[in-house]
């Protein structure tokens, strides 16, 4: 059963590592294009990425037996790449899952987490973005977790795709009886 804990700053090396293991699986696997074939760890630049994101962002980890298997952040704001929309929304800047997890459905309830998380905030829309290149299997992974794609877009040479839900609102109990859309 998947279990998800709250993180924070300390959990940057975690982050990296998962992001290094990605990398890793992905190059093995010829498709480079996503993240380049240098572990994450070893480039400055990013291991400032993930240090921010793990400062500045919310960060849950997923758990199974007690491992952790899978790490997401979320911001009130996207990434400075990608253009900001007049509601209130929750973004999800970072998900990846260790590959020894792969198919346990680790990834499906950080997104789950996330729409939960929206609803607590009063987010009623829930973005995300991702590569868009090589297969396309990381737009449909997406896609089949009741995303939709809103634009693409490119960083460089990198193509991405925006994609976006709605978050339906908490119920909240009414006083008179019944419940009704969260306020």
């Amino acid at each position: 059963m998947t279990e998800i804990r709250r993180g924070g700053p300390g959990d940057a090396p975690l982050m990296l590592a998962m992001l290094d293991g990605a990398v890793a699986w992905l190059a093995a696997n010829g498709r480079t294009g996503q993240w380049g074939s240098e572990p994450w760890s070893e480039d400055p630049r990013r291991v400032e990425r993930i240090t921010g994101i793990a400062r500045d962002d919310e960060i849950w980890v997923a758990e199974v037996d007690g491992r952790p298997a899978g790490v997401m952040a979320v911001a009130p704001h996207p990434p400075r790449y990608v253009d900001p929309i007049d509601e209130p929304e929750l973004y999800i800047t970072l998900l990846v899952t260790d590959r020894a997890f792969a198919g346990h459905g680790v990834g499906g309830a950080l997104i789950a987490k996330a729409k939960d998380e929206a609803r607590a905030k009063g987010a009623g829309l829930l973005r995300v973005d991702c590569y868009a290149g090589g297969d396309g299997q990381l737009v449909q992974y997406y896609r089949r977790h009741g995303f939709a794609p809103v634009a693409e877009f490119t960083v460089g040479d990198w193509p991405g795709q925006l994609l976006s839900q709605q978050v339906k609102p908490a119920k909240v109990e009414n006083p008179g009886g019944g419940t009704q859309p969260g306020e």
